[in-house]
């Protein structure tokens, strides 16, 4: 009699570590990661529990080249996560001027959101990204 107590990893844990994987790349900014997973069939719009796309996550902690790759494979600029919360809004939180004007190319609506980006940057004086905002 063998003991079967051995575990293997089943297609849900495995789908599990690949989203940990991109969820991290994009916090990270690391386009090769993202480019090679994106090319290969990876959702650009996967979101984590909270909501957070891949897109949120590259705009939040200001990876202009990420969010670019994101955008190009698809992701949708103005996507809000469970909080209502945009990509452009968490550019425009941080600072993150040169990431705020890549969702703008993109289309993103500075008064989507709540707060909206417009208003995040208000409340933060983000002058630079209110002067994008026009």
């Amino acid at each position: 009699m063998t003991d079967n107590a051995e575990t293997t990893a089943g297609p849900d844990d495995d789908a599990l570590a690949l989203a940990h994987t991109l969820f991290q790349g994009a916090r990270e900014g690391n386009t090769e990661l993202l480019r090679a997973y994106l090319e290969a069939g990876a959702p650009a719009t996967l979101t984590n529990s909270a909501g957070d796309s891949l897109l949120m996550l590259a705009a939040y902690h200001g990876h202009v080249d990420a969010v670019q790759l994101i955008l190009h494979h698809g992701a949708e600029a103005n996507t809000a996560n469970d909080r209502g919360q945009t990509p452009l809004a968490g550019a425009a939180f941080k600072g993150y001027t040169d990431v705020a004007r890549a969702l703008l190319d993109a289309g993103a609506d500075p008064d989507a959101g709540s707060p909206s980006a417009r208003a995040a940057a208000q409340m933060f004086a983000r002058q630079e990204i209110l002067d994008l905002l026009g």
